[in-house]
């Protein structure tokens, strides 16, 4: 049998590797990862106190009402109910009469909005590909994708907004989506019990559709008064010129703790932003990752298999050496995305005068190429495989690939 773990050299032919830039990144890294953590685990003794204080007053208030739940969890039973009120103390700066007043109101809208039917309900599969869950943050964290592109169908945003009843049934079928994704969070103290946002503005219809500017609105405003703190961040991707526009109608409908949770990121930039917070093996190949999303077009890969990051300079050949020490089929994936690169594969045997044997010759990958390179490879003798990227350009390049070893047969 093969080993599964081939020893993998990187070698970089040209200028070395920044690595100042590099550790740059890791510590920016870093500190957004404590911060998700801060904010999923880290309890302060004056949020503590604060808790014990808004359970007494709630206690009392619920007495008559006999057990109540929210998000499949029994207030007051048991230490994930802590973590809820902590959610609602947070939004509400610590100030427990305030919290006391919000939850209130949750509860009472939850009611009327028949959370509990809502659940239950077939709203059909129009807007699956408008919002979506896939895959999980580097710390844990769900992840819920946003894509307002879908949105230039004509007759889907008919359908989603064109009428009063048309917007209630949208924000009843969002409402739906993260009730499910909420219920399946852990809401144990050192749970995760937030979820990354990600929202595609990507050829987004823009702030001129009042409809759609309403809706999201109203999804907001939804999303702050009954579901406090179960985002950790709020990623903006391909965000174009006229969003800061849009957002300076949003912005005041919301709170300072909320905006300090957003990012945004240009096209250029939406992949390693995303990368920040999600590894690639998580990402959709739609946005950067190696992660294929509905359907199974390569069975040999899952969420699990990691990803290899490589950072490549401007004018720089990078290579990546791997060493098989037994007979076997290696399969791998490779992307650099927008690619503006070439790529070669060959397998170099160990054996003496033994000749090495191209797999994929020199090609010029171009940004309308196929996002991910898919290969196998049957291995008859020991030696190296070994994969080339050359970036022509001026622009820093990010090299994703992974590979996985088979046994080999006859």
């Amino acid at each position: 049998m093969a080993e599964n773990h081939p020893s993998e050299v990187v070698e970089e032919k040209g200028e070395d590797v920044t690595v100042v830039e590099e550790r740059e990144r890791e510590r920016e890294t870093e500190k957004e990862e404590r911060t998700l953590k801060e904010e999923s685990n880290g309890v302060s003794e004056a949020e503590r106190k604060s808790v014990e204080e808004l359970k007494q007053l709630l206690r009392a208030e619920l007495e008559s009402e006999g057990e109540v739940w929210i998000w499949g969890v029994p207030l007051l039973k048991d230490d994930r109910s802590d973590v809820i009120l902590l959610k609602f103390l947070r939004a509400r700066e610590l100030k427990v009469k305030d919290a006391l007043a919000m939850i209130r109101n949750t509860l009472k809208w939850r009611k009327e909005f028949n959370i509990d039917a809502l659940l239950e309900e077939d709203l059909g599969d129009d807007l699956d590909k408008v919002v979506f869950m896939h895959g999980h943050g580097r710390e844990g964290h769900p992840v819920c994708y946003n894509v307002y592109g879908e949105f230039q169908n004509k007759e889907l945003y008919q359908k989603a907004f064109s009428t009063e009843d048309n917007r209630t049934k949208f924000l009843r079928w969002r409402t739906q989506l993260l009730e499910r994704s909420v219920r399946n969070l852990d809401f144990s103290p050192s749970g995760i019990n937030t979820v990354l946002q990600v929202n595609d503005l990507k050829n987004s219809p823009g702030p001129a559709k009042r409809d759609l500017r309403i809706a999201t609105k109203q999804a907001l405003q939804l999303l702050q008064d009954n579901y406090p703190e179960f985002v950790a961040k709020q990623i903006f991707i391909n965000v174009p010129w006229w969003y800061l526009a849009f957002y300076s109608i949003i912005n005041p409908f919301l709170t300072q703790r909320t905006k300090s949770k957003f990012i945004f990121a240009g096209p250029a930039k939406s992949p390693d932003t995303l990368f920040k917070y999600i590894s690639p093996e998580q990402v959709p190949v739609q946005y950067g990752g190696l992660s294929v999303d509905f359907c199974d077009c390569n069975p040999d890969f899952t969420l699990s298999d990691p990803v290899t990051e490589i950072p490549i300079k401007p004018t720089t050949k990078q290579t990546v050496e791997i060493a098989i020490y037994e007979k076997c089929i290696i399969v791998w994936e490779l992307r650099v995305v927008g690619w503006e690169v070439s790529y070669n594969a060959e397998f170099k045997p160990d054996a003496k005068d033994a000749y090495t044997i191209i797999i994929q010759k020199a090609t010029k990958m171009s940004p309308t190429d196929e996002p991910v390179l898919s290969h196998a490879f049957k291995v008859g003798e020991l030696g190296k495989l070994l994969l080339t990227v050359d970036n022509p350009t001026l622009k820093k390049k990010r090299l994703l690939y992974r590979f996985k070893i088979k046994p080999y047969c006859d």
